[in-house]
């Protein structure tokens, strides 16, 4: 009797040197604020996702994955373009149209060349049009999101996740299992949750079983465990910038859940969700809120 083929090895993610938590970490420790520098080196010592999310994604791409492969690691990739990307919110912005959201998606996957990485797909563009996003043309988006995973999968080694929102957004995840087909989920890996939230492993996890299932079966998914140490806020504006929050579990492809790939830190800890309760910009790096959920980690 054949032997049953061994299980593949869990990846090891790679940590960007020049991620905005290291240089503040060194700029703390020349001020002089060694404490406050070790905390970040809680952020800075870990992996984070690369969002790529302007026009010449290409180039990026490959430096990040190069420089992976040098440390023989997995890189993991944001791909955060698609046109009226956030319904015209904080994170406002993405590609002028469909062929030009089809040009930068080839040129991304080109600079993926043989490499590979794991990329999150198009974080809240699906679960938008579920909850409603006038904004974008329903079918434009889908069909958009279908191309970027055929044109993505054609690269080696490359894993593609949908992101399909979080268990608090919309509650009932069978109203994302004709949206995700639509998408093209049948061609990707399987799909991500909790991106740039707060909602805890248990949560998500159960979430992501019960949606698997109503997917068929088979597709796997990842968690964005960046953020939730302490699980969400109770309060107005859960989602943006909430206070007492902590670095949750770190990046690992060792998660002892067949179905589940990775815990991840796709939003980088630190970076603001938009500008509110004094935040900057969306994207942009927060010194004491990177300080604040350093310090109350758990790990």
């Amino acid at each position: 009797m054949d032997a049953a083929p061994a299980a593949a090895a869990a990846p090891t993610f790679w940590v960007d040197p020049q991620s905005a938590a290291a240089r503040q970490a060194a700029q703390w420790r020349r001020a002089g604020r060694v404490a406050d520098a070790r905390f970040v080196d809680r952020i800075a010592g870990r992996p984070q996702a690369s969002w790529l999310n302007d026009d010449g994604a290409g180039p990026i791409v490959r430096a990040h994955v190069d420089a992976a492969a040098k440390a023989r690691r997995t890189a993991v990739l944001v791909a955060y373009f698609v046109p009226h990307r956030d319904c015209g919110a904080y994170s406002s912005g993405g590609a002028r149209d469909a062929a030009h959201y089809r040009r930068w998606i080839d040129g991304f996957a080109a600079g993926l060349g043989t490499r590979g990485a794991y990329v999150i797909l198009e974080p809240d563009a699906v679960a938008q049009l579920v909850a409603g996003c006038p904004r974008a043309n329903a079918a434009e988006r889908y069909g958009l999101l279908a191309y970027a995973i055929q044109r993505l999968k054609r690269q080696p080694h490359t894993k593609v996740y949908v992101d399909a929102g979080n268990a608090s957004w919309i509650p009932d995840e069978r109203r994302l299992v004709a949206p995700l087909r639509r998408a093209g989920i049948a061609r990707a890996d399987g799909f991500a949750l909790n991106v740039s939230n707060y909602q805890t492993n248990k949560v998500s996890s159960d979430y992501g079983h019960r949606l698997a299932k109503e997917l068929g079966g088979g597709k796997h998914f990842v968690i964005d465990s960046s953020r939730n140490g302490n699980g969400p806020f109770r309060g107005a504006q859960s989602w943006c910038n909430p206070p007492g929050r902590a670095l949750g579990t770190p990046p690992t492809g060792r998660t002892g859940d067949p179905a589940l790939d990775a815990y991840l830190w796709i939003k980088r800890p630190g970076e603001s969700d938009g500008t509110c309760r004094g935040g900057p910009q969306a994207g942009r790096w927060w010194p004491e809120y990177a300080l604040g959920l350093a310090k109350r980690a758990r790990g």
